[in-house]
């Protein structure tokens, strides 16, 4: 829907064609190549979403992070995304605290509320949850500036582990998969699917 609303033309500029089959007001109307480009978005979100999920699960950030600088990602950066995964279920964990104890002073976040109410409740939880994790990375800042972190260039890692052959394996194959998703995606100079042509 927000994609529509911000840019109900997206599908025509991309197609080059327009094929309109509902006319609303001024460039709000709704066309065939508009519904093919939103039809791929979400199954776009359904096939990238999961595995996502899937894999900030089942992955330890620590792990991930020494796995990232092996590969040549600079420690700095890896190091950011490990503490990005590891924050998500604290993140989670305070918005669901935040949110009881805003209920139960009387804050009602339930649909029985009218939807601006709710959208005016919910800023009640957001911005707590904002200062507590601004207050989380400044604590983290401090720790990390008194143990020197960013001193060296190099750095090792508690949680790294050495390479072995379905590693090997893994990366070629996942460096294989790119190079074709990249041949097929831009092989004709379009990089969409146009069945409007």
């Amino acid at each position: 829907m927000a994609i529509y609303i911000f840019s109900p033309q997206e599908g025509v500029r991309i197609y080059g064609t327009s094929h309109v089959l509902v006319d609303i007001a001024g460039r709000y109307n709704v066309t065939m190549e508009q519904l093919f480009y939103q039809f791929n978005i979400t199954i776009k979100y359904f096939v990238v979403i999961p595995a996502a999920l899937l894999f900030i699960v089942t992955t330890h950030p620590s792990e991930f992070a020494a796995s990232l600088n092996r590969i040549g990602v600079p420690y700095k950066i890896a190091y950011a995304v490990s503490i990005a995964l590891r924050y998500i279920p604290d993140i989670q964990r305070d918005f669901r605290n935040i949110a009881q104890s805003q209920q139960a002073r009387g804050i009602d976040l339930s649909k029985k509320e009218k939807l601006f109410k709710r959208v005016k409740n919910t800023a009640s939880i957001i911005i707590p949850l904002i200062l507590s994790s601004l207050d989380r990375i400044e604590v983290i800042t401090n720790a990390m500036e008194l143990r020197g972190f960013g001193k060296n260039r190099k750095r090792t890692w508690y949680s790294g582990k050495s390479f072995k052959r379905a590693d090997y394996f893994m990366l070629v194959l996942g460096a294989c998969i790119l190079g074709a998703t990249l041949l097929i995606t831009f092989h004709d100079g379009n990089r969409f699917y146009n069945p409007f042509v």
